[in-house]
Parts: structure tokens; C-alpha cells; sequence
């Protein structure tokens, strides 16, 4: 993803091959090592003050950049579909509504650079969303729960097949279905 002739290959691989993208779902996703969780040391004990701009840099250049360089790659595949779908796999933790609640669990959770990324992937989501709406190309963010992944050293309480329940159902919506939301398996996510 943070590779631009790379991209630009698999674009061209997939045109050749097939021609046409029905779905995008951009999941990749990177926590710093100074943020990555374990189960000796949970996210909520990660400190956002030791935070560097080289750790925002590095977590950007995955978790916005690389989906903006796969999905400008991907959109000429994506307009010859008749039924074209992008989900970006977001996070609760980059919801601004969530995090500014100092009632809420999310605000505790001190992941200074994966939040931010995250909110930032869902301004990504938005923008597309409204650009690309006309077009009848849906975009939303979706999250996966805290699925067990090497992202938090397989902590999560969620199996990679319940994570991606919601992808599938936002990459498989109907045409008058919901564009730039902000959707998990219970329904609407605040941003």
C-alpha cells in the first residue's frame, strides 16, 4: 500500500485479468510499536504524550495514505462495475464524538496515532463518499470489533470471520443502501 508503482501494478494486473473491481475493502492497518498493545501492556496504558510526528508519519503513511494511493489506483476498475462498493476498515477510536466523552471507554484508550489515523481515514471515507456518490459508488467505514490480529498481538476478543461480517455486509448493499456511514455489526457508529 505505501508502495506506488506497486499499487499501479496490481491495478493494471486486475485490469488485464479481469477488467472491473465490484469491491474494494481496504484493511490493511498499522499501530506503532511505542502504541501496540499486548496483555502485559493494554492499549488504555499507552501514554499519546511520548507520541512522536515519525510514529504519526509511519501510522499515516499505512492507515490514510496507502488507502488514498490503492483507492485513486483502483476507481477507473471501480466505475466499470455496475454495483461498486468501498469499505474502509476504521475504528471506533477515531470517532471525534467518542473520544471527546470522558464518560466513554474510548476516551481512555491512549492510542494517540492509531485514533487519529483512523479519524482521519473516516474524513478519507466522507470525501469519497460525496464525490463518488452521483456515481452510485458506495462508500463506508466500517469496524471490526477488536478482532485477534498481530495489530494487537491476537488480544482481541473477536475471530477474523466476526470482524468481517460487517464488511461483507456493507461491500454486498443494495444500490439505495447508505453511503459515508460509519457502521459495526449493532447499527451506526457516531463520528
Amino acid at each position: 500500500m505505501t508502495d506506488e508503482q506497486s499499487v499501479e501494478r496490481a491495478a493494471a494486473q486486475i485490469d488485464r485479468e479481469f477488467g472491473r473491481i465490484d469491491v474494494l475493502v481496504n484493511n490493511a492497518g498499522i499501530t506503532v510499536d511505542a502504541e501496540r498493545p499486548s496483555r502485559e501492556r493494554p492499549s488504555t496504558a499507552a501514554d499519546p504524550l511520548a507520541i512522536t510526528a515519525e510514529h504519526m508519519r509511519e501510522e499515516f503513511e499505512v492507515n490514510v495514505f496507502g488507502v488514498v494511493s490503492v483507492t485513486r489506483a483502483m476507481l477507473p476498475l471501480l466505475r466499470r462495475s455496475t454495483r461498486a462498493r468501498v469499505v474502509n476498515m476504521s475504528s471506533p477510536l477515531g470517532s471525534l464524538s467518542l473520544q471527546a466523552d470522558p464518560n466513554h471507554p474510548i476516551s481512555r484508550v491512549g492510542l494517540l496515532a492509531y485514533s487519529s489515523s483512523k479519524a482521519a481515514l473516516n474524513m478519507v471515507t466522507v470525501m469519497y463518499a460525496n464525490a463518488l456518490r452521483d456515481e452510485g459508488i458506495l462508500v463506508n467505514a466500517a469496524n471490526p470489533g477488536r478482532v485477534a490480529t498481530d495489530l494487537n498481538t491476537f488480544t482481541g476478543e473477536r475471530t477474523p470471520a466476526q470482524g468481517a461480517a460487517i464488511a461483507i455486509r456493507l461491500a454486498t448493499l443494495e444500490d439505495e443502501g447508505p453511503t459515508g456511514g460509519f457502521f459495526e455489526d449493532g447499527g451506526s457508529i457516531p463520528w
